[in-house]
């Protein structure tokens, strides 16, 4: 079992990411979301690490409160959060708001991997594998 820690206090459960592409790796923060279908990521940090929507292979759309966001989704060779590691892993590329201070969400497409336990008071992720 994995331990993650996260700020109780912080408005939303934000872990620590990682992600392999062809210029290297990154860490990057990306909110806990069990409601996201996909885990996103936004572009302009998959850029960063050289990947881009040459990249994508599917076109997509994501409906929010300000309305229909473009997107694609694509593999990146490997994804890292709540200890575990995945290769070959498929992200939802899109825009979110610059305010929310995260790079992404962390989904269900990556969730649903695990079995996990959200202890909000303790500010702990306990995480294993299925």
């Amino acid at each position: 079992m994995k331990v993650t820690r996260f700020d109780p206090n912080d408005t939303l459960i934000i872990v620590t990411a990682r992600i392999w592409g062809p210029h290297g790796d990154k860490h990057l923060s990306l909110a806990l979301d069990t409601a996201a279908t996909q885990t996103h990521v936004v572009p302009e940090f998959l850029d960063e690490i050289g990947y881009g929507p040459q990249h994508g292979d599917q076109i997509t759309s994501v409906t929010s409160a300000i309305g229909n966001e473009p997107g694609y989704m694509m593999p990146v060779s490997r994804f890292s959060a709540l200890g575990f590691t995945l290769t070959d892993f498929r992200l939802h590329v899109h825009d979110l708001p610059e305010t929310l201070g995260i790079q992404g969400l962390l989904g269900l497409s990556f969730l649903r991997q695990f079995d996990y336990e959200i202890r909000s008071a303790e500010g702990r992720i306990l995480t294993s594998r299925i």
